[in-house]
């Protein structure tokens, strides 16, 4: 449900999602946009807070974090945004990333997770999730941070919070696949291009990928392709347009073929060019390219 405003920049947002899901990175965004940004407050002080910053002339507009560092607190917190919310334009992001992405930070950064020094990650993190399920059903914006890297995260807070009143843009990523090594898990759009002509038959291109002039152009010579290429794009430009009124951030566009080499690798590309040039920002990939 759209609430009143949410097109314009919200006078306070409250950040919080799982450990290591990058709430750093958009607090620190949100301070270069101009919010008043203060991490791990203290539950019981957010009305206080809210209420100083509202009143303050030389702030107009806050952003705070909150986490599973205030555990004994944590269940307040819902109870408390409801009378937030009719007092303040506020805005609540929850962030969080799959189990092997926060598990892989955690490692890297080699940093104990909040909830415990003794037990796993693993079994923190499914603790933590269950603790913040009653939160992140009330968010406003949930991002799955797992895909992204922090300056593509940063984008799209960016995007979200600039504090115009036009639509936050989509980030877009298009992206091609194997069907033998599985379909991508973040996909929001799948689409099967085996029904193409396929150049794996062919010597001279079985070892070669859709990027190559010779396997693209050949790929492109079947009315098929040509056909296929004219209802994606004209769906897709249907489509993306809508996902921005419902407020979705990000969209993955997955183009799958039998190993991920030449079809689904020059579908991409071709699908990447057309959407950049009707204006959106989109982030091409190839999963599987190279891979046998």
């Amino acid at each position: 449900m759209a609430r009143p405003n949410e097109t314009s920049k919200p006078e306070l947002v409250v950040v919080t999602g799982l450990s290591g899901s990058g709430k750093g990175t958009v607090l620190k965004c949100l301070e270069d946009l101009g919010f008043y940004s203060v991490d791990n407050l203290p539950i019981s002080l957010i009305p206080k807070f809210a209420e100083l910053t509202k009143s303050s002339p030389s702030i107009s507009c806050a952003a705070l974090g909150i986490d599973i560092r205030d555990q004994a607190s944590l269940s307040a917190f819902p109870a408390l945004l409801e009378r937030l919310r009719k007092e303040v334009h506020t805005t609540l992001v929850f962030l969080e990333a799959d189990d092997d992405t926060i598990i892989r930070r955690f490692s890297e950064t080699r940093r104990p997770h909040p909830l415990g020094r003794t037990g796993s990650v693993s079994e923190s993190l499914s603790q933590e999730r269950q603790e913040l399920a009653p939160i992140r059903s009330l968010a406003d914006h949930i991002i799955e941070t797992s895909r992204f890297n922090v300056h593509e995260l940063r984008d799209i807070v960016s995007e979200k919070f600039r504090g115009t009143s036009q639509e936050a843009k989509l980030m877009i990523s298009v992206t091609s696949f194997g069907y033998r090594h599985g379909i991508p898990t973040d996909s929001d759009l799948v689409f099967d291009v085996r029904f193409l002509p396929n150049p794996n038959y062919i010597p001279e291109f079985k070892h070669l990928t859709g990027k190559h002039p010779s396997v693209a152009r050949y790929i492109r010579s079947f009315p098929q392709t040509q056909e296929f290429m004219e209802r994606i794009t004209q769906l897709l430009v249907y489509l993306i347009p809508h996902y921005m009124r419902e407020g979705k951030s990000y969209l993955t566009i997955a183009f799958g073929c039998t190993g991920g080499q030449h079809r689904s690798v020059m579908i991409t590309r071709e699908i990447r060019r057309r959407l950049t040039k009707v204006g959106y920002k989109v982030k091409e990939a190839h999963r599987d390219a190279g891979r046998h």
